[in-house]
């Protein structure tokens, strides 16, 4: 059994245009998924990555026109210029961190409805009641919000301690087996061919 470790930040828009592809993707081939969300900014630092808003103006104006037309393509509302982007991603990220510690309720669901509210629903996914309704959208206890902050806080640290040192350098990003590399949603088709045999 395949198993993929994903590396994704909670106000990438990348991650958000991934939706539930990947889940179905990886449910499909009966593979296992651990979840690690991370500082993206902070891993563009570490890896040679510029922040959206120091790069050209070049690259600027090419993602605003790709993000819109991926959304379109995978059919998924988008709003460019969200109102709470950026905002403080530890938040969501610790709940994410607590509910696969957890149990019980569906990660990627959890993750998918986290993303939409920044990207399709102008929600400020560092406020607690975003982030509850988020937990209990996707079957998880909403109080675990307020659980494992501590924990969270070193298991966060950690997955980008461990991003950096498996070649890890955007996000979302997939990692088959401790090996195989993918990155970008645009790569799950590739993704599924390597699950398949085919890659």
């Amino acid at each position: 059994m395949p198993h993929i470790d994903y590396y994704f930040a909670t106000l990438s828009p990348y991650t958000y245009l991934a939706g539930k592809r990947f889940e179905a993707l990886a449910g499909t081939h009966g593979a296992t998924i651990t979840y690690k969300p991370l500082d993206v900014i902070a891993l563009f630092g570490r890896t040679g990555g510029t922040p959206p808003k120091d790069r050209h103006i070049n690259r600027i104006e090419y993602r605003a026109q790709e993000l819109v037309r991926q959304a379109k393509k995978h059919d998924l509302p988008f709003n460019l210029k969200p109102a709470h982007w950026p905002t403080n991603a530890a938040p969501s990220s610790y709940a994410i961190i607590a509910a696969q510690n957890a149990g019980g309720g569906d990660l990627g669901t959890l993750v998918h409805a986290l993303l939409r509210a920044v990207w399709a629903e102008d929600k400020d996914i560092a406020q607690d009641e975003v982030i509850k309704s988020c937990l209990s959208e996707a079957g998880f206890d909403s109080s675990l919000a307020d659980s494992g902050l501590l924990s969270g806080a070193e298991t966060y640290a950690a997955n980008l301690e461990e991003a950096v040192d498996k070649g890890v350098f955007g996000a979302p990003f997939y990692i088959v087996d401790g090996d195989q590399r993918f990155w970008g949603q645009d790569k799950l088709d590739d993704l599924d061919l390597h699950l398949s045999g085919k890659l």
